[in-house]
């Protein structure tokens, strides 16, 4: 995604990001109470980072210069760094590492998915807890079988339409009407990608680098293949 253009909309077509930052803080008080320091891979615009200020040190990294201007504005006490979440380094580790918001689904291929567990793993302190979720892939054949759905926002009206294109790779359709004046409206228009694994294959990796602590579906129950998401807590291993 063209983020230089779609930063400015992208909260008002996603999701509330309140309910994956209440898990998110309801893991690390059951898991890792005493956290002072976190890293959120791709934080965008800093949503999920503005609802964790009660940990002392913050780190989101992106790649999206725009996206990290918005975090900036929401979130000005943390440090926010641009680098793409399958390669990043940085000279730290952290309580805390998340990967939210069905980030994880925009990385397209299977050994990236893992690249980023990599990620993970070397920027955790030996024992700390990392947090990932993921749309599943029924949850991805699911939309892609509705019809497209529209919504209006402040500044104009989004129309989204999913299609299923093999092998759990989605393509996302979006179209953003922006209100430019009282009857005309400016067309931006761009498609992007979202793969979806088998939860299985999803745990296998997972568990060569962590131990899962737990892991629940949308409701709190176990996830399957068919549910909406898949929310996982995983300690580091060494």
């Amino acid at each position: 995604m063209e983020y230089e253009r779609f930063a400015a909309f992208y909260d008002a077509v996603m999701d509330d990001p309140l309910p994956r930052a209440l898990r998110v803080r309801r893991f690390i008080d059951r898991y890792m109470p005493g956290a002072t320091s976190l890293l959120e891979l791709a934080c965008g615009t800093g949503s999920i980072l503005a609802h964790l200020t009660a940990i002392e040190s913050l780190t989101g990294l992106d790649r999206s210069p725009q996206m990290l201007d918005r975090a900036r504005m929401k979130v000005p006490r943390a440090r926010l760094v641009q680098g793409d979440m399958v390669t990043a380094t940085l000279d730290e580790r952290f309580d805390v590492v998340i990967c939210v918001f069905d980030s994880l689904n925009h990385v397209l291929d299977v050994a990236s998915w893992w690249a980023v567990f990599d990620t993970a793993h070397r920027h955790l302190v030996e024992g700390g807890l990392f947090i990932v979720d993921v749309n599943t892939v029924g949850e991805l054949e699911r939309l892609a079988r509705e019809p497209p759905w529209a919504f209006d926002f402040d500044d104009g009206l989004a129309v989204m339409d999913v299609t299923m294109t093999g092998e759990g790779l989605s393509l996302w359709d979006i179209r953003i009407f922006e209100h430019v004046g009282e009857s005309q409206y400016l067309l931006h228009h761009e498609e992007i990608g979202e793969l979806g694994l088998p939860l299985d294959q999803v745990r296998s990796a997972l568990s060569e680098r962590f131990a899962i602590l737990e892991e629940e579906d949308e409701d709190g129950g176990p996830p399957t293949d068919d549910s909406i998401k898949a929310h996982f807590a995983c300690r580091r291993r060494q």
